[in-house]
């Protein structure tokens, strides 16, 4: 009997009440441990109907990011020679 009785402490109540947690709760409380760990960005909604897939944006950054590259090489090149 005494098994039986231990499985009924380690199923969940269909009802708890504050007095269950002595330490109380903290509304947020991993929450900015979960955005500092986190990958996910927001994007506004303007610019998530411009790119229907993660792919599209993917593809449209990594231009962005090639584009700049080659403009701060040939920055870095005029002030060299100026």
């Amino acid at each position: 009997m005494k098994k039986a009785k231990q499985a009924d402490k380690d199923e969940l109540r269909a009802e708890y009440k504050r007095s269950d947690f002595p330490k109380g709760f903290v509304r947020g409380k991993y929450a900015e441990r979960l955005r500092e760990s986190s990958n996910i960005v927001v994007l506004e909604p303007e610019v998530a109907r411009a790119f229907p897939n993660q792919e599209a944006v993917n593809s449209a950054l990594l231009s962005l990011i090639q584009i700049a590259a080659r403009h701060s090489a040939k920055g870095a090149k005029r002030r060299r020679a100026g």
